[in-house]
């Protein structure tokens, strides 16, 4: 017999080329008025709103401009945010750009409507009111963002990557327009690729895995394992871009409702600590963590090297799945992601953190969802494995 479960997306997704163009009729349907554009100031210089601006003029929708984030999110940008919406008369967010700036107008959202800083509502369900409406607009095939009700965001001042989760922190309407991925670089491609594989892996795992989430996940797989690495090498070709789009979408939808596990508990710390991007954090300790969890659950990750395309006749479920850390840890290093080592992270640093590190990354929750339990000390032996590969 299934288990009661609750599955949340946003009340509209739209999806394909040039679809980004629709956002003001969207703002028309829902009587919004002014809107907060958020975003990076790469954004604003590269043109990437035009098509958004022209689509909110043309419906009669004013809006405003906030390009302050322009690293991975924090409580300063949020607190920025907030005064540009409230000084500007807005009554919606539209977040533009990768998982930085949907975060944050997510976090600004609720603020709008609710009392205190956001750092009094890390954790989950803490926030009492539904927040202004947001239309999240990715420009990065990784994150998710767009389809979560969850916002990550650092507070500088205790070095701390806060999650925070509500079903109110959900975005009204996600619109996925691969042509925004076009001009992306090959190492932001790479690097919020395996984000988006991340997620679909671990929301797989998860001991929260649910019928329908599973569905997303393989998928998911399937399109990101069999196409990033064409948008990594060719940032043109569209058809690429638009399923690793595609795959990005439907891991954002499946962890938001089944949980990520081990590899993201671990790699917050690595970013508070050493202002590493999640992606990259993620993609340096996925195939270690694959290696380490898979006897968790092997017919799960059997089914993962399966969903990416690889010959398993005749394996065992344990070959399976080893096969598929494999396949997971080459598609890494053939698109070019370093270590830990090589994103910078010191090893004498690392060594004389890993224990607090550990002990945040069990902290944060996601571990406890993993197929296979990490104690502190192997999580730090993690690290050292993962900084060294």
């Amino acid at each position: 017999m299934l288990p009661v479960k609750t599955f949340r997306i946003p009340n509209t997704v739209i999806t394909g080329s040039g679809s980004s163009k629709q956002v003001g009729e969207e703002c028309q349907k829902l009587n919004l008025k002014k809107a907060l554009i958020v975003t990076d100031q790469n954004q604003v210089k590269l043109g990437m709103l035009a098509g958004v601006t022209e689509s909110l003029q043309r419906n009669d929708v004013h809006y405003a401009i906030y390009d302050g984030v322009n690293t991975e999110p924090v409580a300063e940008y949020v607190r920025e945010g907030l005064e540009a919406f409230r000084g500007n008369g807005c009554d919606c967010l539209l977040a533009f750009g990768g998982g930085s700036p949907m975060d944050t107008a997510k976090a600004i959202s609720v603020l709008a409507t609710n009392p205190g800083s956001i750092e009094d509502y890390m954790g989950l369900g803490k926030i009492p009111e539904r927040g202004r409406p947001v239309i999240a607009v990715p420009t990065t095939a990784g994150t998710g963002s767009e389809v979560t009700p969850f916002t990550i965001i650092t507070d500088t001042r205790r070095d701390v990557k806060m999650l925070i989760g509500s079903p109110f922190l959900m975005p009204e309407i996600a619109i996925v327009d691969p042509q925004l991925t076009v001009l992306l670089p090959p190492d932001i491609t790479a690097a919020t690729g395996i984000d988006a594989l991340t997620h679909a892996i671990e929301a797989y795992v998860s001991v929260k895995a649910q019928a329908m989430s599973d569905v997303f996940c393989l998928a998911a797989i399937e399109l990101i394992a069999g196409n990033l690495q064409q948008a990594w090498a060719d940032g043109k070709n569209l058809e690429a871009r638009e399923k690793t789009m595609m795959g990005s979408l439907m891991a954002g939808i499946a962890f938001s409702n089944s949980s990520v596990a081990l590899v993201h508990g671990m790699a917050r710390p690595i970013g508070a600590y050493f202002h590493v991007r999640h992606g990259a954090s993620n993609a340096a300790l996925l195939g270690t963590v694959m290696e380490f969890s898979l006897e968790g659950n092997p017919t799960r990750y059997a089914r993962i090297a399966e969903a990416m395309g690889l010959n398993i006749g005749g394996l065992s479920e344990l070959e399976a799945a080893r096969r598929g850390a494999g396949a997971v840890k080459k598609l890494i290093k053939d698109i070019r992601i370093p270590s830990l080592r090589g994103l910078g992270v010191a090893k004498a640093k690392l060594d004389q953190l890993a224990p607090k590190m550990s002990e945040a990354a069990i902290a944060s929750g996601s571990p406890a969802n993993n197929p296979r339990q990490a104690t502190r000390e192997e999580i730090i032996e993690l690290y050292k494995v993962a900084y060294g590969e």
